[in-house]
């Protein structure tokens, strides 16, 4: 089997339309019937249904819990969230899932590995964006958003928009290991 993967020279938000287009083909191409991602505020969510909105593809979009950044505060805008609902997508708000697959890692390494050191590896190797990709797709399965049947498409970004794409077997926090990460569709050079 060949693919290409695209790479950017810098993480960032103007990557986002390309990683959206290269999304929709390997999704189409593949025969991929859901799509996690992540949105703050809810942009880049609405941007990836409107591509995808004539396609066959359940979109979950995924954003974190109230209070990240202001104490009962929600950081999604309502224009975005009124568009996604408008939609018909799937909003999962929860907190950040590499803080909480501890359960996992203790069980299968006997205790010896904390979930901060698989959140530092994902982010300082392979990029913040990858590490949320990786993220969104646990907050997806716990909540049970994703159908646990096949593969998804998983979309994270460094600080806003999206720059990492990438085809994975997505496993619930519990067994975080059953977690495979298939195939990079996208992601910058540089981390």
């Amino acid at each position: 089997m060949e693919k290409s993967i695209t790479y950017f020279e810098k993480p960032g938000e103007e990557n986002t339309a390309a990683v959206i287009e290269a999304v929709k083909i390997r999704a189409i191409e593949m025969g991929i019937k859901e799509v996690v991602v992540a949105s703050t505020s809810g942009k880049t969510g609405v941007a990836m249904a409107e591509a995808l909105q004539e396609e066959d593809i359940n979109l979950i979009v995924v954003t974190h819990q109230y209070g990240t950044t202001e104490e009962g505060k929600w950081d999604m805008e309502s224009q975005y969230v009124s568009r996604l609902n408008e939609m018909g997508v799937e909003i999962i708000s929860q907190s950040h899932m590499l803080s909480g697959v501890e359960k996992s890692l203790s069980r299968d390494t006997g205790g010896i590995s904390r979930i901060e050191i698989v959140a530092d590896t994902l982010r300082k190797l392979f990029g913040k964006g990858f590490k949320v990709a990786v993220e969104v797709v646990i907050m997806a399965a716990d909540s049970g958003a994703l159908s646990m049947e096949g593969e998804v498409i998983a979309v994270g970004g460094t600080a806003y928009g999206a720059d990492v794409a990438c085809v994975i077997k997505p496993a619930h926090s519990n067994n975080f290991y059953g977690l495979q990460i298939r195939e990079i569709i996208c992601m910058p050079r540089e981390k």
